[in-house]
């Protein structure tokens, strides 16, 4: 579908769009891409150090950055498997709130917000 980005799934609720399928969560993880609100976090290319300390997900609660960005640079299949795991939750959770925000009647609100997170 090309849709899949957070950007772009908001626009599409926006003009009405209820219903995703989208392979872009996993598809990025698989080539060590984390999605996070602050913009994509590239694992296997650079020295990364730290946690998602906003990130609730199982990943985030269990590995640092560091030894994800180890596991990307050495080609370990976990790494794919615990970046999918961060991913599907971040997109999931992403939603949540976008439902909550459009039953308190503040989706645009929400929407320029989140602009202004990954900036």
């Amino acid at each position: 579908m090309g849709v899949g980005t957070p950007h772009d799934i908001l626009t599409c609720i926006q003009k009405g769009i209820d219903i995703f399928d989208s392979a872009f969560p996993t598809r990025n993880a698989r080539h060590g891409t984390l999605l996070t609100a602050k913009g994509r976090i590239n694992l296997g290319r650079a020295r990364i150090r730290g946690t998602l300390d906003e990130c609730q997900c199982y990943t985030c609660q269990n590995f640092t950055l560091d030894y994800l960005n180890h596991l990307f640079k050495t080609k370990e299949l976990l790494a794919m498997r615990l970046a999918s795991i961060h991913n599907l939750y971040f997109i999931n959770t992403l939603l949540k709130e976008t439902r909550e925000a459009i039953k308190e009647g503040c989706f645009k609100k929400f929407m320029m917000d989140w602009g202004k997170k990954t900036q």
